[in-house]
């Protein structure tokens, strides 16, 4: 048995959009969700694919994962919730110049924007400040049942628990910056498109959820990308998304990882 100090990192990386950019044939694993990372002469790590969800079928952690857990002293997230501060996020979504969110949008589109987040809409001070991605991730946000937590705050609850050393793959402020790295085109674009489709995003966060439950990486991949092949003219904007929120974290946070790993 190897000595518990040489135990590794498991790594429990989520992203807010599936893998867009994983197409058939274009990545060497196209199922499962817990992966392991094998070198000469090093104990094992391990990857767990999350979705941000509360839902019971995604907070049951299978057994494999807990045993990676159990047998590794480091913890790689997302963004170390520690770190995180909902008052200092919800300040950098929203323009601190003269800049406002009517700039972007008709005064009937911004009542539907208002109507469709009914109870969650921010006061009218602070909605008019929005940056356009804010307002996309507000009309994007799945369904939170119950008001549990979520995956990725049970397995960070679970690593405290075990006195792990915590590892961060991005920092709230590089969180943001991919955010507002994304044209304000594709930012106003996708929300105007999302705004249109809202009454069938629940049906799609299920078939994400039963993908992610079978492990099915090449439809968690279609179910991405359905978007932009259903409608050309806003493809080039889920691009811009993937681009910003996927290819280039994910680089970045690989990178991050590099030395824990070594």
């Amino acid at each position: 048995m190897r000595d518990a100090r040489r135990r590794t990192l498991v790594l429990l990386a989520a992203t807010a959009v599936a893998p867009a950019a994983l197409g058939a044939g274009a990545a060497p694993f196209t199922r499962g969700l817990l992966f392991r990372i094998d070198a000469p002469g090093k104990p094992p790590s391990w990857v767990f694919g999350t979705m941000h969800s509360n839902d019971a079928r995604v907070t049951r952690l299978p057994a494999a994962v807990t045993a990676a857990l159990a047998a590794s002293r480091r913890f790689a997230a997302e963004i170390l919730l520690q770190q995180a501060d909902p008052a200092a996020f919800f300040a950098a979504a929203q323009f601190d110049d003269g800049r406002r969110l009517a700039d972007h949008f008709d005064g009937a589109t911004l009542a539907q924007v208002r109507a469709a987040l009914g109870a969650g809409a921010p006061s009218e001070e602070a909605f008019a400040r929005l940056k356009p991605w804010a307002v996309l991730l507000l009309l994007a946000q799945p369904p939170v049942p119950g008001g549990g937590p979520t995956v990725d705050e049970i397995l960070a609850d679970l690593a405290r628990q075990r006195r792990m050393t915590p590892v961060g793959l991005e920092l709230p402020d590089e969180q943001v910056a991919a955010l507002d790295t994304i044209p304000v085109a594709s930012q106003v674009a996708l929300v105007r498109w999302t705004l249109a489709h809202r009454a069938e995003l629940p049906r799609e966060h299920e078939r994400t959820i039963r993908a992610w439950q079978a492990g099915d990486l090449a439809q968690l991949a279609a179910l991405a990308a359905a978007p932009g092949r259903a409608d050309p003219a806003v493809a080039p904007h889920f691009a811009e998304l993937t681009r910003e929120l996927v290819v280039n974290r994910s680089a970045q946070m690989a990178h991050r990882l590099f030395v824990p790993l070594r």
